[in-house]
């Protein structure tokens, strides 16, 4: 699957995102009050649909559930310009009911559909890396429990390395172009 360069954007800021609400300066989890608060938050937050969709897309965390992966796939491949109609995706995707809520007030603003086709996108991406995740831990946890050691090398641990490290400097270019949209001077 080829990611269109706008989900590919999103993703790292929508990561970025939730890594900011998952702890506090401690490291205790805060996720659930955080997410609770910004919830709360969403009248305010309506101005930023199209400007920070990823800063309200959190909102919907865990309020997806998708029936059809294959069209949302497919979705992940398409630029901003090119989405669907929010009401098409009914068949692929399922909003809890609390999520209901939240999406009839975003649905009475003028970008409410594209905004909603961007949340969905952006919750199923962020629910399918975590997937991957898992059973790429799973499958590693079971190498090391059938011989005793990690099947994987030194190269794959460098990898992964590497990854975690591109992964936080995008992390990092992500809320740096933020705080500079927003007025801060760059610290670069």
């Amino acid at each position: 699957m080829n990611i269109s360069p706008f989900f590919q954007d999103l993703r790292s800021a929508y990561q970025a995102e939730m890594d900011d609400l998952a702890s506090d300066s401690e490291g205790n989890d805060v996720l659930r009050k955080r997410l609770a608060d910004r919830r709360k938050e969403l009248g305010f937050l309506l101005s930023m649909l199209q400007t920070a969709p990823e800063m309200v897309a959190v909102v919907f965390h865990q309020g997806f559930s998708f029936k059809l992966p294959a069209v949302m796939d497919h979705l992940l491949t398409q630029e901003a310009d090119e989405f669907p109609e929010w009401s098409s995706l009914a068949d692929a995707v399922q909003l809890s009911p609390w999520a209901q809520d939240l999406a009839k007030l975003i649905l009475k603003e003028p970008m409410g559909d594209w905004f909603m086709t961007v949340a969905a996108a952006l919750d199923y991406m962020h629910h399918k890396h975590d997937a991957k995740m898992a059973a790429h831990h799973a499958q590693a946890d079971e190498a090391h429990d059938e011989h005793g050691h990690d099947d994987h090398d030194d190269h794959s641990k460098v990898k992964h390395s590497d990854e975690a490290g591109s992964d936080a400097r995008t992390r990092e270019e992500a809320n740096a172009d933020w705080l500079s949209e927003q007025g801060f001077d760059r610290k670069d």
